[in-house]
């Protein structure tokens, strides 16, 4: 199965994020949006594992949400990833508790090393997508103009989870597995 570990956002929070990637729509000639549903903050990408290595996960992911506290961020930029001739990935950034995220995805990177999942090479930047393959109509630059960020309240990320990923019916669905309770 499809997974990652990721942190789930609450409504309110996720309708913000719908916000932006409204005047994003208006803006893009074409793109792909993502559900609301599936807004998230990535904290791992698994990528196929085996169902039998579920328990295993859990168990390492267990551990380290024992060992960290709740972390405060502010929604307060967006930004991409580059692709050939279009915007590959649309973003949300954060501010706030960016150290103690760090150190919690460090501690995800280095627990998912032990069960045998290749470590991250690139630096992590913590984002939210809120669109793929994106082409604008206006300069990226007027399009960050356009986004208000004053709507949103801070976000609070109080628990982990290991969450599968699969296409239903044409529509990318995210099931989470388990869910851990950050201290």
């Amino acid at each position: 199965m499809r997974t990652f570990i990721g942190a789930d956002f609450s409504r309110d929070i996720k309708e913000s994020i719908a916000g932006v990637q409204h005047v994003v729509r208006e803006n893009s000639e074409r793109g792909r949006f993502k559900y609301v549903g599936n807004f998230h903050l990535t904290l791992k990408f698994l990528g196929e594992i085996e169902q039998s290595k579920a328990p295993d996960i859990g168990r390492v992911l267990r551990d380290i949400a024992s060992k960290h506290r709740r972390i405060r961020l502010n929604v307060d930029k967006i930004g991409y990833f580059d692709g050939k001739g279009s915007i590959h990935a649309l973003w949300l950034g954060f501010s706030g508790e960016l150290d103690k995220l760090s150190a919690l995805y460090s501690d995800i990177d280095e627990g998912m090393q032990r069960l045998g999942i290749k470590k991250e090479i690139k630096a992590y930047t913590p984002h939210i997508t809120i669109a793929q393959d994106l082409v604008l109509k206006i300069p990226f630059e007027k399009l960050e103009e356009k986004v208000d960020f004053r709507s949103f309240r801070t976000v609070e990320i109080r628990e982990i989870s290991l969450i599968k990923s699969e296409e239903l019916q044409g529509k990318r669905i995210y099931t989470p597995i388990s869910a851990f309770q950050l201290k």
